[in-house]
């Protein structure tokens, strides 16, 4: 199976979603699943079943309120948001299955760095220690999915402290520029973590080939 790549630089929330939403309504059983590489300025995005009250003090940050699982999280440049447009029925695996490898994924390539991360069963994203580090929420529609993850790489976490991160009250949230020992540490960026990423996620999903192709 083929996996086509596109990696989209720095592009506002609101567009991209909506690309996401029209490649889903438009593709059919023969559309190659593709992954969207980018990252956002800074907005909040609150999930399908978000509570406002997670949202503690937005302040300048927009919000905008999205059609994927899960509650209230943070993007902003430094982090490394994956969008998985797959057709899940092709993969032959559940949603949960999905998530799970997806978060595998993750955890492998922290591993690449030493870093030691695991997720949890309760709560769907990818953890060091207490700390969570990457978020996952994803969206079923015809048996295909959209949205992803996003791991936190080198970002200002300073507006993780205005949410609930996830829903959860009192969630630390890390990064790997502050877990790596200092000879790892010009290695922490966004691109070669996606190559690592993008590497792993081949592995897991069972792709043949990765295809990179224009924006």
């Amino acid at each position: 199976m083929v996996l086509k790549v596109r990696q989209l630089g720095v592009r506002d929330y609101a567009p991209v979603w909506q690309a996401m939403q029209q490649f889903n309504d438009e593709r059919d059983k023969n559309t190659e699943d593709e992954v969207w590489l980018l990252q956002h300025p800074a907005v909040f995005t609150l999930g399908k079943a978000g509570k406002p009250e997670h949202l503690l003090n937005p302040a300048d940050i927009p919000v905008v309120k999205v059609d994927r699982g899960g509650q209230v999280t943070f993007h902003a440049p430094g982090q490394l948001v994956v969008y998985a447009l797959l057709d899940v029925n092709r993969l032959g695996i559940g949603v949960r299955e999905l998530v799970t490898r997806l978060e595998i994924s993750i955890i492998d390539t922290l591993c690449d760095y030493g870093i030691v991360a695991q997720s949890r069963k309760e709560a769907p994203g990818v953890y060091v220690a207490e700390r969570k580090i990457a978020a996952l929420g994803l969206r079923l529609r015809r048996g295909c999915c959209f949205h992803g993850l996003a791991l936190n790489v080198d970002m200002d976490l300073e507006p993780f402290a205005r949410i609930n991160p996830c829903g959860y009250e009192g969630l630390e949230i890390t990064q790997m520029a502050d877990l790596v020992t200092a000879d790892r540490i010009a290695e922490v960026n966004i691109e070669v973590v996606s190559r690592q990423l993008l590497s792993h996620l081949k592995q897991q999903l069972k792709y043949t080939t990765l295809i990179e192709v224009e924006k």
